[in-house]
């Protein structure tokens, strides 16, 4: 059996009195995409935060390809290969699409971001910043400002950005929010193929993204997983079924 990518073990964070990640547990596997799932104010986005090392949890631990990451900052769990794609989204709006990956290729070099507009010509970061733009569709707009990118096309050029990283792993944060029918059909297949490069912990609340992607399914609320399993575990857990999917149990 497959060692776990990333593994979280008893996590916890308290705001005051509010337990946002009350003892939470899961694994992601090779190849595997983990949903997971729970109504607003759940706790999904600071668990999230917590994994991606932009807010520092109060006790647990983290273990990323083997390694205790709890004491690493955002930019080194993403240098080891733990890429982020955000909710909201967090682009250099003033950049152009290319510019915007241009950046990732750098970070994932480890250089400084202070000389970058003297390297904007340096084909070392423009050819793979644009190799990422076509596997994502993007590359016909890659000279366009992310502020002049719709709304499909941010959520394209964030994943872009997070195959710069060359992750070993990916943190998705409603990667469907905002988007269409069509748009959320298109990103679910490409969400699709995108596992055998990297497993993936994916927040969704478009379930039936989540319901044809997801491997395994954890369900959230008030910062507890109440039930973790299969997508037709999940559908017949007659808790989650009261708590999440309003159904009767």
């Amino acid at each position: 059996m497959s060692e776990p990518i990333l593994e979280i073990r008893d996590l916890q964070k308290s705001f005051n009195a509010l337990k946002a990640t009350d003892g939470v547990s899961l694994d992601l596997k090779p190849g595997q995409i983990h949903a997971l799932i729970g109504p607003n104010g759940a706790g999904k986005s600071t668990l999230i935060h917590q994994i991606a090392g932009s807010l520092k949890a109060d006790s647990g631990t983290i273990r990323f390809l083997g390694q205790d990451i709890g004491g690493l900052d955002m930019a080194a769990r993403a240098r080891l290969g733990l890429a982020r794609s955000f909710q909201i989204s967090s682009l250099a709006q003033e950049f152009s699409a290319l510019r915007n990956v241009m950046l990732a290729v750098q970070a994932k070099e480890g250089s400084s971001f202070r000389f970058f507009r003297q390297v904007t010509s340096d084909r070392s970061l423009i050819d793979p910043a644009m190799a990422m733009l076509e596997r994502v569709g993007l590359a016909h707009r890659a000279n366009a400002p992310a502020a002049e990118l719709s709304h499909g096309e941010r959520r394209q050029l964030e994943i872009a950005i997070a195959l710069a990283l060359q992750p070993k792993a990916f943190l998705f944060d409603e990667p469907m929010a905002g988007m269409g029918p069509e748009g959320s059909k298109q990103l679910t297949t490409f969400l699709d193929r995108l596992r055998h490069e990297a497993p993936m912990l994916l927040v969704e609340h478009d379930m039936d993204a989540v319901f044809a992607l997801a491997d395994r399914i954890s369900v959230l609320v008030y910062g507890r997983i109440i039930a973790s399993g299969t997508v037709d575990e999940i559908r017949r857990d007659p808790e989650v079924r009261r708590a999440y999917l309003g159904e009767a149990a």
